[in-house]
Parts: C-alpha cells; structure tokens; sequence
C-alpha cells in the first residue's frame, strides 16, 4: 500500500494522538510531522513529578517523549502502516532538571537505511522549539526498520 506523503502524514498523527493506547494515556500527541521530522507535545500532569523539592520531572517521562518523537520521525519516512520500526539503542542526555511545565519534542532523522535508522531528538520545557528554547534533555537512537512496503 503507497500512501500519498499527506495520507501517510495524516495516518501518522492519527496513530500517534488516538490510536496507541500508551500515549493516550500519557497524553503526549503530534503537533507536527513531515518526512524525517516530528514534534510532539505533553502536557504537564502532577503525576510526571519525579522529585518534590525542587520540583523536577522524572526521567522516565523525559526518556519516553525522546524515544517516542524519535520513532514518529522514522514513522514520517515509510511509505505505508504496514512498515515497522523499534528501538535498539537510547542514548539521553539529562541536561539540566525538568521543571513541572509542558514538553516539546523534537526530532530528526540523521540516517535512514534499509534496516537501519538513527535519529536526534531535543526536549524543550514550557516552549515549543525555536529562537530561544533551551533543550533540557537531548536522545540520540537507533531503531529497526522491518519492511512491509517499499522505501520512503
């Protein structure tokens, strides 16, 4: 099945927001997908609190948004639902604490194989990415690619 980029996009952010139950449960959606690039956006819960005093978000909420941003972006590239991806390697930099505010994710993908893809991921607390965000977490990852279609 090849999908137009703009359906393949569409089925990714349905996905993403409504259809896997783990990020429903978090909260954590799509705001923005083109192919190689993802951005998601959690929504501060006091349920992601990790340490009280200070206040600071735990790291395995700020593990899941660079490892769940970075498989949306390998997702971008497939051509179709049928094409599969997981995660082989997670590697986060813890750069300052995460305070109790919203989260933006955003990645990229650095290489993308035949079986193989690697990408980048920063996360920004309180402001989406751009002129003047400061990354509290970067992740670099590898996932595997299982093809059920053609190449994107």
């Amino acid at each position: 099945m090849n999908l137009a980029i703009d359906d393949r996009l569409a089925w990714l952010a349905e996905m993403m927001n409504t259809l896997i139950p783990f990020n429903r449960h978090l909260g954590l959606y799509a705001v923005h997908l083109q192919p190689g690039e993802a951005v998601l956006h959690l929504p501060w819960r006091d349920e992601f609190l990790g340490y009280p005093d200070p206040a600071a978000m735990h790291g395995g909420i700020i593990s899941t948004v660079l490892d769940t941003a970075g498989g949306a972006a390998v997702f971008s590239r497939f051509q179709g639902p049928e094409d599969r991806c997981s995660t082989v390697d997670l590697r986060v930099d813890y750069l300052r604490p995460g305070p109790p505010e919203d989260l933006y994710a955003h990645a990229r993908v650095l290489r993308f194989g035949n079986r193989v893809a690697v990408t980048r991921t920063e996360l920004f607390a309180g402001t989406p990415p751009g002129e003047g965000a400061r990354a509290i977490a970067t992740g670099q990852a590898v996932y595997n690619i299982v093809r059920g279609g053609g190449i994107g």
